[in-house]
Parts: structure tokens; C-alpha cells; sequence
């Protein structure tokens, strides 16, 4: 199964590549299929390739819907 999550963009640095923060973890990843992104926004980002912006609304949605599908704070 492939699983693409949304990230928030907090930096873009050379070469098509950017900074995310996915939840307090930051990774460096490819901007080449999204161009036009900006700090700021939220991204779907699969394979370490931003793939698609997306609302923050829908972004938040999909992280919560994530953490209780993974049980994330359960023990």
C-alpha cells in the first residue's frame, strides 16, 4: 500500500527542494512536480516528491484522520 500525507512547507532552498514539517519531524524534500509552491503552504507530499497544495483544513483533516487510524497516543 502507497501512502501519501500532507505536510506543511516551512522552507525552500535550491534546486526544486524544501524543508516540511510533518507533525514536529522535518524532511528535506522535491519540489520539481510543484513548482509554484511557497513557505507556507500545505502539501501532499509521497516518496519524498510534493505531489499536490492543498488546503490547510483538508491537511488538518487528513492528519487527524491518520493518527486514529494509526492510534497514535494509544498504548
Amino acid at each position: 500500500m502507497c501512502l501519501a500525507i500532507p505536510g506543511k512547507i516551512v522552507k525552500k532552498t535550491e534546486n526544486s527542494m524544501g524543508v516540511v514539517d510533518l507533525g514536529g519531524v522535518t524532511k528535506e524534500i522535491s519540489l520539481i512536480f510543484l513548482p509554484e509552491a511557497k513557505e507556507g503552504d500545505w502539501i501532499i507530499i509521497h516518496t519524498g516528491f510534493a505531489l499536490e497544495s492543498i488546503s490547510e483544513k483538508d491537511a488538518l483533516e487528513t492528519i487527524s484522520i491518520l493518527q486514529e487510524a494509526y492510534g497514535k497516543g494509544k498504548t
